[in-house]
């Protein structure tokens, strides 16, 4: 294994990476309290102390709704960051360059479409979360270093906070619960993104330099399969077990600063064509999840 730097250690996808390639020494687990990704100083410090070959970028400002208030602070994390990390990518290893993962979201497209998004579709994001992973992407882009940028949905594990918790723990408190029926996507198991991360940086290590060119650029991953988020509430509640009733309601009676996309299904041929993975469909890696414990 190469020298991996993966910052948002501590989040959903960085705990999952962690689980599968383990504590060695020669990956390195940050969150801001180890490393400041805003700081390009300390960046490039750190990947030039550490010889890292390979960064995984999970950090990212998510709170969505905070964002309509502060676009800079998203900003600062979700576009400026990545641009230092693929800056310090690019001119690492005296000058051979590390390899960047960076991590996005379908929040780069305004969710007016009614078939899967490709890579090749031009973004259009509705809201200040959408724009700022937009400008991280280009920023990632635009430095030329060695990428490849996997753009998710609706993220979900054992670890953070995610819908399957939320959903899990109100069951439990109250009788009811009202769930919108008209956002569609697709639920995205941390553990398996995890999984097609190792699978794209091991093809892209083993691959020679013209190869590696090949494989870069932009992907989308999520689990198979669409539903709605009181689709997925519903199952999430059977698998906990509470006598709960879930409510199918519109959009309208939960208004909020940001508009949320009403489709963002991802087209995944891309990812499965390059990196020969198979992907679960949604319910599967539902069930691998502990409800007694939500």
């Amino acid at each position: 294994m190469a020298r991996i730097l993966v910052t948002g250690g501590k989040g959903q996808l960085g705990s999952e990476l962690k689980k599968l390639w383990g504590e060695r020494g020669e990956i390195f687990y940050t969150d801001v309290n180890e490393l400041n990704i805003t700081d390009r100083n300390a960046v490039e410090r750190f990947v030039n102390d550490n010889e890292i070959e390979v960064i995984v970028n999970c950090a990212a400002y998510t709170a969505v709704d905070k964002a309509e208030e502060d676009e800079a602070t998203a900003a600062l994390v979700n576009a400026t960051a990545p641009g230092i990390l693929a800056e310090v990518a690019a001119g690492a290893g005296r000058g051979k360059g590390a390899l960047l993962v960076h991590v996005s979201t379908d929040y780069v497209f305004d969710g007016k479409g009614c078939r899967p998004y490709t890579e090749s579709e031009t973004p259009a994001p509705a809201g200040a979360y959408g724009r700022t992973k937009l400008l991280g992407e280009q920023a990632v882009t635009k430095s030329g270093c060695s990428n490849i940028i996997i753009r998710t949905s609706w993220l979900y594990s054992s670890y953070g906070a995610n819908f399957v918790k939320t959903i899990a723990r109100l069951s439990a408190e109250r009788e009811s619960l009202n769930v919108v029926f008209d956002q569609i996507g697709t639920p995205t198991y941390a553990g398996d993104l995890a999984v097609a991360i190792d699978a794209a940086v091991t093809k892209w290590l083993n691959s020679a330099p013209a190869e590696r060119k090949e494989l870069e650029g932009i992907y989308h991953f999520s689990n198979e399969g669409v539903c709605s988020w009181y689709d997925f509430a519903k199952e999430i509640v059977q698998l906990k077990g509470t006598k709960c009733k879930v409510n199918p309601v519109t959009s309208d009676l939960f208004p909020t600063k940001a508009v949320r996309p009403a489709f963002s299904v991802l087209d995944k041929t891309k990812i499965k064509r390059n990196f020969g993975i198979e992907i679960r469909h949604w319910r599967e890696p539902l069930l691998e999840i502990d409800f007694t414990r939500l």
